[in-house]
């Protein structure tokens, strides 16, 4: 019997040594692995590869950096990673903007689909209407009143133009008939804090991965989450949807390689991500900021990238929104 649970437990060994095997003899040697993000340290996005990062490096034993090139609603980072050699060194962690800028912007110096290899998608976040503290009103109901007495008198940070909290903002006022003036940011981070500062800006959409910090320190109110339901993280802030009929955003998060990546990359990339996603602490983070760990394979990703270029498209025409 002794024997036998020995073999047996040799077994085990060498069949997890198999399977980890593949990557460490593709990935190990190369050289250290850059994941660009399209928006400055401190967003959702820049949060997000950060721990995926982590995670990879463990994984594959490797050095694993991020680095910020914001600008252009994510399509400078876009436009460098999709130029990038296809050897799994240069990865892009965007945003639903991948998919908006598809129709938000003419002429785009890359193609969303054709110049991009997709890895995975890692998160979904939805969004919470905020405001600063000194504004007239304390729901969205109030919001939308004083908006419709004051057209073009209250204004929007605009996080990144092409991302999902931008769109939120554009079928908010669509959806409500409000004239709100949109004020573009870089990134999240520096829109949140003009919003914060009470002076500048009134009103954003902002992940609430970002927000939550802020809930209960009163420098900002809180309108409504933009998911289908209330979240237990924002307790009293009700659904925007329960204002606004069938109002509900949210965003995706995931990776990508450029075009041209060796299929055998991309698994070895996708299995080492899928164990960061799925690590119990990285899911009770997820849980614990109101986002979602999503695990998505190559082919279901690319699938999905493809069908939300459309859905957006549409969004954007009806909506007549516009690049600034």
């Amino acid at each position: 019997m002794l024997i036998s649970r020995r073999k047996l437990l040799a077994g085990a060994t060498l069949a997890m040594f198999a399977t980890l095997a593949p990557v460490q003899r593709a990935m190990a040697q190369d050289k250290p692995i850059t994941i660009v993000v399209g928006s400055p340290a401190g967003g959702t996005t820049d949060a997000l590869a950060r721990l995926i990062a982590r995670s990879l490096g463990d994984t594959l034993h490797r050095t694993v950096v991020v680095d910020n090139r914001p600008g252009a609603g994510g399509n400078i980072a876009a436009q460098y990673v999709a130029r990038a050699t296809p050897d799994g060194s240069t990865l892009l962690m965007s945003f639903t903007g991948h998919t908006i800028n598809a129709s938000l912007y003419k002429n785009l110096p890359f193609d969303p689909v054709k110049d991009f290899t997709p890895i995975t998608m890692v998160a979904r976040v939805p969004s919470v209407l905020v405001a600063r503290k000194g504004v007239p009103f304390d729901n969205t109901a109030g919001l939308i009143d004083y908006a419709k007495k004051n057209p073009g008198k209250l204004t929007f940070a605009i996080g990144a133009q092409g991302s999902s909290l931008h769109l939120a903002s554009e079928q908010f006022k669509l959806a409500t008939g409000t004239d709100i003036v949109n004020i573009p940011y870089k990134g999240t981070n520096p829109a949140l804090t003009d919003v914060l500062g009470n002076n500048t800006v009134d009103l954003m959409f902002a992940s609430t991965v970002n927000v939550l910090p802020h809930l209960k320190s009163g420098t900002l109110k809180f309108l409504g989450v933009s998911s289908k339901d209330a979240l237990p993280q924002f307790p009293g802030v009700p659904p925007i949807g329960q204002t606004v009929k069938g109002f509900e955003s949210s965003a995706w998060f995931g990776l990508f390689g450029p075009a041209k990546l060796p299929p055998s990359v991309t698994d070895q990339l996708y299995r080492a991500v899928k164990v960061a996603v799925e690590d119990p602490a990285y899911k009770k983070r997820m849980d614990t900021e109101a986002a979602t760990a999503v695990s998505m394979t190559p082919q279901a990703f690319g699938a999905f990238v493809r069908s939300d270029i459309q859905h957006w498209a549409k969004v954007i025409q009806a909506s007549g929104t516009k690049v600034e």
